[in-house]
């Protein structure tokens, strides 16, 4: 049958626990529609052997399942492709969390993707599903259960679904069916009854399955009534709103909601803070953190939302909400002002319709705010407005006065209204208050007849100074309201700018803690700034400092702590409380910048561990083999040596015991590289300097060497080095060593050396293959044998540690090419000088000081 490119419908039978009969429901509803004339197939049905599940299947068209080895086994799937071409209108699928056999055709991973695909093509599909297998509430069902579900399916997919339904049974019904083998068999009985099957884990899975169930009936409600535009609180469960202002009566109310909640089962509880739209007046973002904490602590959820009327907020939130009760606390205000002006709570009542409103009497009811106004202008500012309203309406009524042949009442209490508003611009409310007094009593004495007395004869005049004393005050009052407005605007702007830039170092910056005390030095006009950590003794100890910073946090005009033992302190300046967000916004960054520096160390010594652990790694891999030959040959000659069954003659005896001499002479030499690696690693070499005859010392560390009469000396016996004799003996045996193995037989390997200022420099030349260009980087690693020439032991360690005891002893290494080909080791060490304080005879050592290398 050929479907439209419609999606196809997608129904859910959801179940709390195996057995209930969701798999029964499908294939009935599959008969019922099969009865009504839809085309409907099987896909894939799991029966588990259950007789009565077995004969729902008869009358029903069941699509072959698909074949698929996988390892060694032959197992079934659901044919996805045979469905598609059939075309079905519903197809019963099982399972919908099973995970496929791999193989398939379309590659799907789960059998939710096939059901995707069935979906896409137009069929609609029926399927089943346990609550343990939704992956949301997989950690849930495992704390119940004690099993963890591995098959699992996305909440998304079972959501989207157009029809769930809830396949339910009671706990105790669902263990008889158990009981009687209806669901499992008769050996797994016993074990999933004392197990899985226990009442207390079927009871906390139904409960699990209703109340997913009834969230997903919630949402489709709200999609209701969003599309129907339906406003009116629909009582279906009881949502509680409680608005906080942040003040220390939020708690109360809080916990008054959440009891209100807990009165009835599934009621929730939503705290609700309404911040201003111009962001001028509000709590700190540390008073909203705690109050969220509170909210989920106490099992409810934050919102805040933006509104200038924090009434109309509230009832807006509850209405989209389909709040059943709002929970307001009393006024703080007092009732001449309520009656004079309804608050918040008053308004919310008035306006609530049909949701009920609890007003909580608290600690702070019907008390002012102990918080003071802020001043934004300054006790000068307000003296000068304080005298100019003064002294303004006197001398501009002196100069009216002796002017008043050309002006009339109207233009002289024009005038002095000009007064009243400079002032409230200079001094504020209470300057303008005054100036408008004064004003009316001037106005009315020299300009209102009769004149030169208080009396007012005509009653218009009456009426003119009260308007004229009455739109002073109101002028007054907005124009200090804008004022105080604009001075919280550019605070608020400044320290959005500052903490725009706070951000921006954070992303941008290295962890500079000293330019971050001189930016907070700037910002708050501070003369000193300093991070303090607390010592083990109590006593404070500076760990970075700008200006002239103080020495302990008693002693400092401004801190904020940065945690347990650090405090950031200023001197020279100090903040009021309600602005020192600011500051807490550096304390945080100078947290963060130490947390950071603590990561970037632990990463370098994470760093320092892997490497490490590779080398030991490599080291294992390499001294495998290079142990090896040597123990072979070595264990090979010895029990030549103790047979009996063979008599040696004195040539092969001797022969014998050289191989035994040259592998325990190899196990040594492999051995010291491999010590003196480690120590490299681990930088616990420690050379001793003294004056050392470099003549002297080359000769003694190429005598024992294999091939050493093929080194030619020329080192001026008078050179001497400041070096560690026996470091110094072990990086020439190496680079010797490395030398003769590249330089052919029938040539000879140079050395010399030279003084050059403070430094000695020491050539060693040899006419090999040499190196190209590119791996003379690579030719001091660790483990290297560039091209692997010669193929004789080693693991590629001798350059590694001469290069890492060259450095130990202060001096350089490098190479050049030979002149005529091959590889020179240049080594630049120091030379002593008349104030060295060394031994005063050059150190000439007849062995190579081995325990001290």
């Amino acid at each position: 049958m050929a479907h439209t490119g419609d999606r196809g419908r997608l129904r859910v039978y959801l179940g709390a626990a195996p057995g209930v009969g969701k798999t029964y429901a499908m294939l009935d509803e599959g008969h019922r529609r099969r009865e009504r004339g839809t085309d409907v197939v099987v896909g894939y049905v799991e029966t588990h052997g259950r007789p009565r599940t077995e004969k729902a299947l008869d009358g029903l068209e069941v699509v072959p399942r698909r074949s698929i080895d996988y390892r060694g086994t032959t197992l079934e799937e659901m044919d996805l492709e045979a469905i598609l071409d059939r075309a079905p209108d519903v197809v019963l699928v099982d399972e919908l969390a099973h995970t496929n056999v791999p193989g398939g055709v379309h590659g799907h991973e789960k059998r939710w993707q096939d059901v995707e695909a069935l979906l896409e093509a137009g069929i609609k599909v029926i399927t089943t599903v346990n609550i343990q297998h939704l992956e949301s509430l997989n950690d849930v069902t495992e704390s119940i259960t004690g099993v963890r579900q591995r098959e699992t399916v996305p909440d998304h997919v079972v959501r989207s679904a157009d029809q769930i339904e809830l396949v339910d049974m009671s706990p105790q019904a669902l263990r008889r069916r158990m009981a009687h083998g209806n669901i499992y068999t008769a050996d797994m009985i016993d074990a999933a009854l004392s197990r899985y099957f226990r009442e207390g884990n079927l009871t906390a899975l139904r409960e699990l399955a209703l109340l997913w169930l009834a969230d997903r009936v919630d949402e489709g409600l709200e999609r209701y009534r969003d599309q129907h535009e339906i406003d009116s609180t629909w009582a279906t469960r009881e949502r509680i709103v409680v608005p906080v202002t942040g003040g220390p009566e939020s708690s109360t109310l809080m916990r008054r909601a959440a009891r209100i909640a807990t009165r009835r089962s599934g009621g929730e509880w939503q705290a609700l803070y309404v911040t201003r739209q111009d962001g001028l007046t509000g709590i700190s973002p540390d008073r909203l953190t705690q109050l969220a904490a509170k909210a989920d602590e106490l099992g409810g959820s934050f919102h805040t939302v933006v509104g200038d009327d924090p009434a109309d907020a509230i009832l807006s939130f509850a209405r989209a909400e389909n709040a059943t009760q709002v929970v307001i606390g009393a006024s703080r205000r007092g009732r001449v002002s309520t009656l004079l002006r309804p608050g918040v709570g008053e308004r919310v009542v008035t306006g609530s319709g049909d949701i009920d409103v609890h007003i909580v009497t608290h600690d702070y009811a019907r008390r002012r705010s102990a918080k003071p106004p802020v001043d934004n202008l300054g006790p000068r500012r307000r003296l000068a407005g304080m005298v100019f309203g003064v002294v303004a309406p006197v001398v501009l009524s002196g100069l009216l006065y002796l002017t008043a042949d050309f002006h009339g009442l109207p233009i002289e209490a024009m005038s002095l209204m000009v007064v009243v508003v400079t002032t409230a611009l200079i001094g504020g409310l209470s300057a303008a208050v005054v100036s408008a007094l004064a004003s009316a009593l001037l106005l009315n004495y020299l300009f209102t007849p009769p004149l030169y007395t208080l009396t007012i004869a005509e009653p218009e005049n009456v009426v003119t100074i009260a308007i004229f004393v009455a739109v002073g005050i109101a002028v007054a009052t907005v124009v200090d309201l804008a004022a105080r407005r604009t001075a919280q605007a550019r605070e608020a702007r400044a320290e959005a700018d500052a903490l725009t830039v706070l951000a921006h170092s954070l992303l941008t910056s290295s962890d500079d803690v000293e330019g971050l005390l001189s930016s907070a030095c700037r910002l708050f006009g501070a003369s000193g700034a300093a991070v303090l950590r607390r010592g083990g003794s109590g006593e404070d100890e500076v760990v970075a400092s700008c200006g002239s910073p103080p020495t302990s946090v008693d002693r400092a005009d401004m801190s904020a702590a940065i945690d347990g033992q650090s405090t950031l302190v200023l001197s020279g300046a100090t903040l009021p409380a309600s602005e020192r967000g600011l500051l807490n916004a550096y304390a945080a960054y100078a947290k963060v910048m130490a947390e950071r520096r603590r990561a970037t160390e632990a990463e370098v010594e994470r760093s320092r561990l892997k490497e490490a652990d590779r080398t030991r790694t490599a080291l294992l891999a390499a001294v495998s083999h290079d142990l090896r030959n040597p123990l072979a040959a070595a264990k090979v000659a010895v029990a030549s040596l103790r047979s009996t069954d063979v008599t040696f003659s004195p040539e092969d005896r001797a022969e014998l015991l050289e191989t035994i001499e040259e592998s325990t002479d190899r196990l040594s030499a492999l051995v010291a590289n491999l010590l003196d690696m480690s120590r490299i690693h681990t930088g616990s070499v420690s050379p001793v300097l003294v004056e050392v005859d470099l003549a002297a010392a080359v000769r003694t560390s190429i005598a024992p060497l294999a091939g050493g009469e093929r080194i030619e000396v020329a080192v001026d016996p008078e050179v001497v080095v400041l070096a560690d004799a026996g470091l110094l003996d072990r990086v020439l045996a190496n680079i010797c060593e490395n030398a003769l193995k590249y330089t052919p037989v029938s040539a000879q390997v140079r050395i010399d050396a030279a003084a050059a200022g403070d430094r000695v420099v020491l050539r060693i030349a040899d006419t090999g293959p040499g190196v190209e260009d590119h791996d003379q980087e690579r030719l001091f690693a660790p483990f290297q044998r560039l091209g692997d020439v010669p193929q004789q032991d080693g693991v590629g360690l001798g350059l590694a540690v001469a290069h890492g005891l060259v450095e130990a002893m202060g001096g350089t290494i490098a190479t050049e090419e030979t002149p005529g080909g091959g590889l020179t080791f240049v080594l630049e060490l120091r030379a002593p000088t008349h104030d060295t304080d060394h031994t005063d005879q050059p150190h000439q050592p007849d062995q190579p000081d081995r325990e001290t290398s």
